[in-house]
């Protein structure tokens, strides 16, 4: 099982870096958004990368959506390519390619968020050469891994099924994109009509919030609604019904 998770993931991987034509073009795009996330916005920030948690939060977020693309590619991909049939037929069992094809997308998203942190952290220090070596608080920091993490297990589970009932990756995506959408930035656009004293007292909050505590509560959150999404997408994965 094991040994079969690693064929699906390195596969994945492979495939992943030449959606951009080439893997050079795939690890060259890596690197810029390494770049971006990593040190144009820690240098910005400066200082404030440690001491303003939501920094750090936002932007080591923003990798994770990254995974969208990989995951709509995971089934509608290999219908589109018609290689899933080959896939199916091979001697790997549904829980591995599943499972395999959850977990690429989980590292990609999560790794590439803690190299931005780690990178990000780099950043500012070699800017402030004169200071004191500084670096995230490790109960925010532990916190913030796990969020993204289950957050990364969400969006793969989520566009896993997605991809299982769209006939292109294009398709996937675009459907992917609409929801991601509606849970993740409709309610940011919805506060933009809120009352002045409203948004004052969601300033405050944000201003005087405990952020490694509201990560962990995020994250219970996310547990859950991991269990269901995966739970539903191992399910849904029959290897008789995509045969079909």
């Amino acid at each position: 099982m094991i040994t079969d998770l690693f064929t699906i993931i390195r596969k994945e991987w492979n495939e992943m870096l030449l959606m951009r034509g080439s893997k050079r073009s795939g690890i060259l795009y890596i690197f810029i958004m390494v770049a971006v996330f990593g040190i144009v916005m820690p240098l910005q920030s400066r200082e404030q990368w440690f001491t303003v948690p939501l920094l750090p939060l936002v932007w080591s977020w923003m990798p994770v959506f990254m995974t969208t693309w990989m995951v709509s590619d995971a089934i509608a991909g290999e219908r589109e390519r018609h290689t899933l049939e080959t896939l199916l037929a091979s001697r790997l069992s549904d829980s591995a390619i599943l499972f395999g094809k959850i977990i690429a997308a989980v590292l990609y998203g999560f790794v590439l968020a803690l190299v931005n942190l780690l990178v990000g952290a780099l950043t500012v220090n070699i800017a402030n050469p004169n200071s004191s070596i500084h670096f995230y608080p490790l109960d925010f920091f532990g916190a913030l891994l796990l969020f993204v993490l289950l957050g990364c297990l969400f969006i793969a589970g989520l566009g896993v099924l997605v991809s299982l009932r769209a006939a292109t990756a294009r398709q996937a995506y675009q459907k992917l994109a609409i929801v991601m959408m509606v849970i993740f930035v409709a309610p940011t656009i919805l506060l933009q009509f809120l009352p002045k004293n409203s948004l004052g007292a969601l300033d405050t909050f944000l201003t005087n919030t405990n952020y490694t505590q509201l990560l962990l509560i995020i994250s219970l959150i996310f547990i859950i609604a991991d269990l269901i999404v995966v739970t539903i997408a191992r399910a849904k994965f029959q290897r008789p019904k995509l045969f079909l």
